[in-house]
């Protein structure tokens, strides 16, 4: 396990980067459509939730027992949930959208306009920061057990950080037309993930074995869980397209099973 640390932390590093491809998306070209974020986010979601159910939690039951494995889970679960009732945040879509404000270019927009747009970006950035932390501790421990699986774990991640940093950059240009400053936001949220890693590796590593291992892998199952469900699932259905979303979210699922019978 200690011979994967450093591909862990590099494909940890990889996923959080899609976080700036989505922001110079937004930047440099036009708005992908609401049809093509409907399938993206549903993807990514169904690919996390197989791979917390089928890959992560049932490691940790391996290793801990039915029980501890499931307390961890919930632990994982509890956790992200009091993080997001705790720390004053939005997510997409919940009170934001993909297009800044509507029918506005950033030298039209009054005070009011700037101040509420920047507030929104802001507060996304934040949103985006705290589920790519433990995102990344996700991608770190599943690499760490297995690389196919994380592997598996950072390209479902990466698949939905990309309309997650275009989010962010377009909101914040459109409250500052400072190109510049929508991408720094855009990557402050993109080192949440690598930084998330890092952390993993420094508290866990030194003393890891087949019991913490198995611990983290749960939580980061319940982790996942909660992301998908709380946060991607709404945000795939929001655009409208419900039935693109739901075969997003097989797709997702039917990826990550043929990926892993080929491997």
């Amino acid at each position: 396990m200690q011979s994967n640390i450093g591909f862990a932390l590099l494909i940890t590093s990889l996923a959080g980067l899609s976080t700036i491809a989505g922001s110079l998306i937004g930047l440099l070209t036009r708005y992908p459509s609401p049809r093509f974020l409907t399938i993206t986010l549903g993807f990514s979601a169904g690919a996390m939730l197989l791979v917390s159910f089928t890959e992560l939690l049932q490691s940790g039951i391996e290793s801990l027992g039915l029980t501890t494995a499931y307390v961890s889970f919930f632990a994982g679960i509890l956790l992200m949930f009091l993080i997001d009732a705790l720390v004053p945040h939005v997510y997409m879509g919940e009170r934001c959208d993909l297009h800044g404000a509507p029918g506005k270019q950033p030298d039209k927009q009054t005070n009011t306009d700037r101040e509420r747009l920047t507030r929104a970006g802001i507060l996304l950035a934040v949103g985006l920061i705290i589920h790519n932390f433990p995102e990344g501790m996700a991608s770190f421990a599943g690499a760490v057990h297995d690389r196919e699986l994380g592997i598996a774990i950072a390209f479902a991640i990466a698949l939905h950080n990309i309309p997650e940093g275009l989010a962010v950059s377009t909101l914040m240009y459109s409250a500052t037309g400072n190109r510049w400053k929508a991408f720094l936001w855009a990557f402050l949220a993109s080192i949440a993930e690598p930084l998330g890693a890092c952390l993993a590796a420094l508290t866990v590593i030194p003393g890891l074995n087949d019991t913490v291992l198995g611990t983290m892998l749960s939580a980061v199952a319940g982790i996942m869980v909660f992301i998908s469900l709380d946060e991607l699932i709404p945000v795939s259905r929001s655009f409208g397209e419900d039935h693109l979303s739901i075969i997003g979210i097989i797709m997702g699922m039917a990826v990550m099973v043929i990926g892993k019978i080929l491997l």
